[in-house]
């Protein structure tokens, strides 16, 4: 029986998401809030582990309460278990210190179950960086296999894993002891709309919700903006394209015109 735990997040929909003309920054308000594509990919796959080797599926986010949400989904697509950890002094955290504050609450769930595989999306859409999974990785002393596209074998008996990473020309087979940790690809899976009995459990379902001090030995320094070294000196929205222009003339007259257009282009990125 295997205990995977999916590690999730509520992002923007980043296909609606608006930028602030006034601070550059975005507004997060303009874009409903859903569950990272990348992520119900991993839940899905967990899922997929549960019933065919047998055990429980429990998903971890960090965020605010809202985020509830997003644990919600996870059950609509079969998890059995949520937690989340909410707490002012977890805002504002980057990658570094994200990955420490789900590393402590890891360690209380694996007191709970212990933990035989951790799951996660090969990164989230509003911010692209992949370095959450690695760094929960690293923290746990376990394997870190990123870029995942297909899961051959789990062998909890003799504790290991087979699966397929991903390259740029094919991919490659890699076989992992256990626990370890996998940051997975959208095409691992296909998701299939929820069942309506996971539905009415998930519209009742109350996650396990940790304030920091629920979390034990915790540094406070490693949290929120205190534990967060990236600094973000600007954004700016990228500017709209022109509007283009029309060859006009015969054959050879646009043929030069284009090739005067190439060669100002040319100039201007020398």
């Amino acid at each position: 029986m295997l205990h995977i735990v999916a590690c999730i997040k509520q992002v923007p929909d980043t296909k609606i998401i608006k930028m602030n003309p006034k601070t550059n920054t975005m507004d997060r308000a303009s874009a409903p809030a859903i569950l990272n594509p990348y992520d119900a990919h991993a839940v899905e796959e967990a899922v997929r582990l549960k019933k065919k080797y047998g055990g429980t599926v429990s998903v971890l986010t960090m965020g605010p309460p809202p985020a509830v949400k997003a644990i919600k989904k996870c059950i609509e697509i079969g998890a059995d278990e949520g937690y989340m950890i909410s707490d002012r002094a977890f805002a504002g955290a980057d990658t570094l210190a994200t990955s420490y504050a789900l590393t402590k609450a890891l360690e209380k769930i694996a007191k709970i179950q212990p933990i035989d595989l951790v799951i996660c999306g090969k990164m989230t859409i509003d911010g692209d960086t992949g370095q959450v999974g690695p760094g929960i990785a690293r923290r746990l002393d376990i394997p870190p296999l990123t870029s995942v596209k297909k899961i051959i074998e789990v062998n909890k008996q003799e504790k290991y894993m087979t699966v397929h990473r991903k390259l740029e020309d094919g991919y490659e087979v890699i076989k992992s002891p256990l626990p370890c940790l996998l940051a997975v690809e959208k095409e691992i899976n296909k998701i299939p709309y929820s069942p309506l009995p996971n539905m009415m459990r998930a519209a009742r379902y109350k996650p396990h919700i940790w304030a920091v001090t629920d979390l034990e030995d915790i540094d406070r320094l490693q949290l929120g903006l205190k534990g967060s070294p990236t600094i973000v000196s600007k954004v700016w929205a990228p500017p709209k394209p022109e509007g283009g222009k029309i060859l006009a003339g015969s054959v050879d007259e646009q043929v030069q015109q284009l090739l005067d257009v190439l060669m100002v282009k040319k100039e201007l990125f020398q």
